[in-house]
């Protein structure tokens, strides 16, 4: 018994996978946003985060989302924020003072 080997023609093949397909470029990951959230929330650095509203709150972070933060407050008040209505955040520079006058004092 012979078997006929039967092969596809290669210009039917590109025919029917050629699809306006776009390619679209590929996405970087750096992971910066995650390692600074984590540092943050591990050194339970005091934080002033201020929204597109003109907002300002001032906390630590308690934990990140993929769209959230969660901040507690000195008032034990905790808010989740929506990380796209976030304008600026940085380290509270008065806190930053406190902690290295106890260093020096130490």
């Amino acid at each position: 018994m012979t078997r006929k080997l039967i092969k596809p023609n290669l210009e039917e093949i590109k025919k029917y996978t050629k699809r306006d397909i776009r390619k679209k470029p590929p996405t970087y990951k750096t992971h910066a946003e995650n390692y600074y959230y984590v540092k943050q929330m591990n050194n339970k650095t005091h934080m002033v985060i201020e929204l597109i509203t003109e907002e300002v709150f001032k906390g630590k972070i308690e934990w990140y989302d993929e769209k959230c933060i969660k901040v507690k407050r000195e008032d034990h008040k905790n808010f989740i924020i929506f990380k796209h209505s976030i304008k600026y955040m940085y380290k509270d520079p008065k806190h930053i003072e406190q902690s290295q006058e106890k260093e020096a004092e130490e």
